[in-house]
């Protein structure tokens, strides 16, 4: 049953996807120019170096355009003449594919200073270097952002640079206040980071605060900040997610750091275009496999299904995988090492950007002057699925105003709180209320910008025309809340009355999704003068082909919205109806006949038991087990009775001893008689190299020397017979045995005639 089972399940399984080539793309993303100074101080342990290092390659690789600069230095202080406080060792390099495969190499030239190269922690030169390097013949519109990495505080005391012993802190004090003025007047943020118990956040905040203000999107959290982390361990982290603030990136840790053999997972949101899962191997001789979240093994270059892939940094401590279009959910990375390289943990995290979009409603589409519209503004993926995440758009900035003729713009507060016209939090959907002014006549336009970190801006607007008093054309439409398969149809009703006087032509179409996902129907619909009609309006999902692999058995919630625009009335909108279905993949045999299936496993199992209960009841009818055997000599007396047992293939060997001075039966493995059961009556008695003799239950079987085997009489009937512990057998000339059966038999004993009679 269970081989059956399993042959059954793997015919039931789905087959795997062969790989599709991925349509050609250029997408451009927004690229940065970025310095990285790594603090080389004498202060360092190796472990802290490492970390540094580390830290540094994690943010380059990890960085998703191809368009961005980095350039990399260590820094420490110049304390004779024949010292340098800053040490370069990444020139800026461009992040394409090439750029990202030399980046380890140059970052692995930083190291810790000895104490006769410079011990102090120069911040003002630093923030020079980084200032010339990001100015210098690059383009201003282009973000400039400098990460400053410290286990220390500024200690230029040892510098002659900075004049008199007495007044060198001062004067460090005085230059780093010139650099900071210099940044910010360079457009340079500075992003400094400490780790470890020396540096002085009060001194980091200083530095962030004096660089340049405006980030990348105008939110707060994209505003230069410095921060602090215990130990170097957790460099590297916090290092990417500062990165991801500066450079308007999503930043995703995955699993906790483990051991190799190990599969870390790492979740990318529906909304990424482009993404980089970054992996801290610790060690080059660590090897990793990615599988999407569909279980494929994705290539590390090259296109697969609509995914594009480049790989940067494979044979070093830290490698990045950066793909184009990634499929949405939990990707796992597997670690493995060869032995005496599995001592040190694997991390993994993800940097990625992406697109949200949103579809805006006005309900009711053309509102009356003082009448109160309400506004929507669902948030969706840019293929037009809903987002099911709240963390996905964590940080989102929503603004919507109302235009129009006759009136000044008016803002509308739009809320996703549950509150007033929100009906649920939390659920992507932002809504709000406005009243249309009196002094209104003409046309309506509601627009919403979304802003949100790591995501391009959307602008959406909906347009509408201020209603008469009367329209001559009115209804509504309802679509029910469905899940569906695709392929499957979804039916609603339109409702429509033309009052007017002349005919109208109402024209339905579906808006805010990809093409190829949906179609509606009828797309026009005539209504004469004085009509009222009620008519179904079908909307089809597409081929399973158009959901592509983002379909699975979570489902995707389409985003869009069916319109009914009356084109005789200068397209005006009469109906807005959202969308309510949600698509999961057409179910499998199992799951469409799964009920089917049980029922034959019942079955099965109920012939089964059938089967192995005829089998057990013909096995016990053929159990010798109880018979009484009798030796009878040719005067025809019983002269040994002897008990059978549990036989070997349901027949008791057994053989004839002394059958000239004191006959008995002594149970033998392979003797030479064997006896069984016959489900009939009586027994089959077995002779080795002579074949089989039904002996009958008042018969006899002739087996030589004078003697003849003859049955004796159960006591008991067959159903007790299995739990006997005792109990006499009569004999055919009325003798009785007193000896147990069971310990006779198991035994190999036997009970002569003259040993009954005692």
């Amino acid at each position: 049953m269970l081989g059956g089972a399993a042959a059954l399940i793997s015919l039931l399984a789905p087959a795997a996807h062969d790989p599709v080539p991925a349509a050609a793309s250029k997408p451009a993303f927004t690229s940065v120019n970025y310095a990285v100074a790594v603090d080389e101080s004498a202060s360092l342990a190796p472990e802290d170096m490492n970390a540094e290092k580390a830290a540094a390659a994690r943010i380059a690789l990890g960085d998703v355009s191809s368009a961005s600069h980095v350039t990399v230095f260590g820094f420490a202080a110049a304390e004779s003449g024949d010292q340098r406080a800053v040490d370069p060792v990444c020139a800026r390099t461009t992040l394409d594919a090439a750029g990202r495969e030399s980046i380890g190499g140059c970052v692995g030239k930083l190291r810790g200073r000895k104490k006769s190269e410079g011990t102090g922690t120069d911040f003002p030169s630093a923030i020079r270097q980084g200032v010339h390097e990001l100015s210098s013949a690059t383009d201003p519109s282009v973000p400039r952002v400098l990460f400053l990495l410290t286990d220390g505080q500024m200690d230029v005391t040892g510098s002659p640079q900075y004049g008199d012993p007495a007044h060198r802190k001062d004067e460090g004090e005085r230059q780093l206040d010139l650099e900071l003025k210099n940044a910010r007047a360079q457009g340079v943020q500075i992003w400094p980071l400490g780790f470890g118990p020396d540096p002085d956040k009060e001194q980091l905040d200083r530095m962030a605060a004096g660089g340049y203000q405006k980030g990348c999107v105008e939110l707060p959290s994209a505003s230069p900040k410095a921060d602090k982390v215990s130990g170097a361990k957790d460099l590297g982290p916090k290092l990417e997610k500062i990165f991801a603030a500066a450079h308007c990136l999503r930043y995703e840790e995955g699993t906790s750091p483990k051991l190799p053999p190990a599969t870390l997972e790492v979740g990318i949101s529906p909304l990424a275009t482009v993404g980089s899962i970054v992996v801290d191997k610790s060690d080059p001789k660590v090897t990793i496999t990615y599988i999407d979240p569909n279980g494929h093994q994705v290539p590390t270059s090259g296109t697969y299904h609509k995914s594009h892939f480049e790989l940067a940094g494979a044979g070093d401590t830290v490698e990045a995988l950066k793909i184009v279009d990634p499929v949405p959910g939990r990707w796992r990375v597997k670690a493995e090492a060869p032995e005496g390289h599995r001592s040190l943990p694997v991390g993994v995290s993800v940097l990625w950007q992406g697109e949200l979009r949103g579809a805006i409603t006005m309900d009711p589409p053309s509102p009356q002057a003082g009448q109160k519209a309400t506004v929507t503004m669902r948030l969706q993926t840019r293929e037009g699925y809903q987002i099911k995440d709240p963390r996905d758009y964590a940080g989102l900035r929503v603004r919507s105003e109302l235009t129009g003729d006759g009136f000044a713009a008016l803002p509308v507060r739009l809320t996703d709180d549950g509150k007033g016209p929100d009906r649920t939090a939390s659920d992507g959907s932002f809504t709000g209320s406005v009243t249309i002014p009196r002094s209104a006549d003409g046309a309506l336009k509601v627009s919403g910008t979304l802003t949100a970190s790591g995501l391009s801006a959307d602008t959406r607007s909906e347009s509408g025309l201020v209603a008469p008093d009367v329209l001559p054309v009115t209804g509504s439409l309802r679509l029910p809340a469905a899940d569906a398969h695709p392929g499957d149809e979804v039916t609603g009703t339109l409702v429509v009355h033309n009052t007017g006087k002349a005919p109208h032509t109402l024209r339905l179409s579906v808006a805010d999704l990809q093409p190829g996902l949906v179609t509606v129907s009828p797309a026009e619909l005539e209504l004469k003068p004085g009509d009222s009609v009620t008519r179904p309006v079908t909307v089809r999902l597409g081929p399973a082909a158009a959901f592509g692999d983002r379909l699975d058995d979570d489902g995707l919630k389409l985003g869009g919205t069916v319109t009914a625009v009356d084109t005789t009335d200068h397209h005006r909108t009469l109906m807005r109806s959202p969308l309510s279905v949600t698509v999961t993949p057409e179910p499998g045999i199992w799951d469409a006949y799964w009920w089917a299936f049980l029922i034959g496993v019942a079955v099965i199992a109920a012939v089964v038991a059938v089967v192995l209960a005829w089998l057990r009841q013909r096995r016990s009818r053929r159990d010798p087990y109880g018979l009484v055997l009798q030796l009878v000599s040719e005067e025809g007396d019983v002269v040994a009775t002897h008990p059978a047992g549990h036989g070997h293939k349901q027949w008791y060997e057994f053989a004839v001893v002394e059958p000239l001075r004191s006959p008995r039966i002594e149970r033998r493995t392979h003797g030479r008689y064997a006896i069984q059961r016959n489900p009939e009556g009586g027994a089959w008695v077995r002779e080795r190299g002579a074949g089989r003799t039904r002996l009958k239950t008042d018969g006899t079987v002739p087996l030589g020397d004078g003697l003849s085997l003859s049955l004796g009489e159960e006591t008991r009937s067959p159903k007790s017979r299995r739990n006997r512990t005792g109990g006499g057998f009569r004999s055919r000339t009325g003798t009785t045995s007193t000896t147990p059966p069971t310990a006779a038999a198991e035994d190999g004993g036997s009970t002569s005639a003259f040993e009954s009679y005692r």
